[in-house]
């Protein structure tokens, strides 16, 4: 019953215009033609972007950008979660940042008391944030709306003064991996391979395809559909045959897992951590900018990324304060909830068209009259 429940939900994914339902199928071509050359022309130009990110885009900034961009490459992992869950279930989450900080503390601690590779200790900290972040999603699993916010705002809080007293591994003994009586606090070390910044900037970018990949394979698949059916109408979902809790939890699982991932990059990425990288704060700023870059796409993470960390390097080198961001960012979420509900990464592309037709108008050469036949 579930199997077909989420068989009949592909038309609603469809309806939903979301990246989880694939593209409509052309018709059926009526002679025995190669498909068109324009269904290869999006992958490509995706692979020769990342080339280019890869291997040039680090020599064209200087060192304090491309850390700049290295936490947009992390960061953009973590709004990818998070649109999972708001754009895709439809559960508004307040408690990301701290998923986030409970990777960061995970790989730290397996960092300084393992000699694992680097990228064994980024899976650990992923299964073992997904476990203690299922764990913590399951009281919220009845609830939406409104008060699904406020028990994962509790819930980010709870953990973030948990981590302020345990305070982050620094290279000690015992659980917690802190010695507060340490002068000298060896930094938390960071893959062989990816010692440098511009090497850790491309190791960065490489583990966050294999996330987008990870949820891209999710969203064509059947939690894709049951995802989309669960935030159209939950109770339509239920009486399709849907497990509407057991494909919200899966969603939870998979949001947790790949911040988790995200965490132990950002464990290599600062070095050393403390309770002041992560506040509560840091989990409202995080839909903030996932609903201003577009909850409903993927590429919406990697604009929300943008705006949370590079727009914020960009105040720092300015002599601004990033506070200017909040406002920012206040001012951004009141225009996309009431003009461009599917974020600037939707609406961006819309408004440049229309403003290329309006400068092209004048240019346009009207038809000519047909010339009157003389009689």
């Amino acid at each position: 019953m579930e199997s077909a429940g989420v068989q009949s939900a592909e038309n609603t994914t469809a309806a939903a215009g979301s990246d989880a339902a694939p593209e409509a199928a052309p018709s059926a071509p009526r002679t025995g033609r190669a498909p068109d050359a324009r269904s290869f022309v999006r992958p490509a130009v995706i692979v020769a972007l990342l080339a280019f990110v890869l291997i040039a885009f680090p020599s064209m900034f200087s060192q304090y950008y491309v850390d700049a961009w290295t936490q947009v490459a992390i960061y953009s992992i973590v709004t990818l979660g998070l649109g999972v869950l708001v754009g895709r279930v439809g559960m508004v989450s307040l408690g990301q940042g701290a998923v986030l900080a409970m990777g960061a503390w995970v790989a730290a601690r397996l960092l300084f008391a393992t000699s694992l590779p680097f990228p064994v200790v980024l899976l650990a900290a992923g299964l073992i944030t997904m476990l203690l972040g299922t764990l913590v999603g399951l009281p919220a699993l009845r609830m939406s709306g409104l008060y699904l916010a406020l028990i994962t705002l509790m819930l980010a809080g709870a953990i973030t003064v948990t981590l302020a007293n345990i305070n982050f591994p620094n290279g000690g003994h015992g659980f917690t991996g802190y010695n507060g009586a340490s002068v000298h606090i060896p930094p938390i070390r960071r893959p062989s391979a990816a010692i440098t910044d511009t090497a850790y900037f491309r190791y960065c970018v490489i583990v966050a395809i294999v996330m987008f990949v990870l949820v891209l394979v999710h969203l064509r698949g059947r939690p894709g559909r049951a995802w989309a059916a669960i935030r159209q109408s939950e109770a339509a979902a239920l009486t399709a045959g849907i497990n509407t809790t057991f494909y919200k939890l899966w969603a939870f699982a998979l949001a947790s897992f790949i911040t988790g991932v995200a965490g132990g990059l950002v464990a290599g990425s600062f070095r050393y951590l403390n309770s002041l990288t992560f506040t509560t704060q840091d989990s409202i700023t995080l839909l903030a900018v996932v609903l201003m870059g577009g909850a409903y796409s993927m590429w919406g993470a990697v604009v929300a990324a943008f705006l949370l960390k590079f727009l914020q390097a960009l105040l720092n080198d300015w002599g601004l304060s990033p506070d200017w961001l909040t406002i920012l960012f206040g001012i951004g979420v009141l225009q996309v909830l009431t003009t461009a509900p599917r974020g600037l990464v939707d609406q961006v592309p819309k408004d440049l068209a229309k403003l290329g037709r309006l400068l092209a108008k004048p240019f346009r050469r009207s038809p000519a009259a047909p010339e009157r036949e003389e009689a």
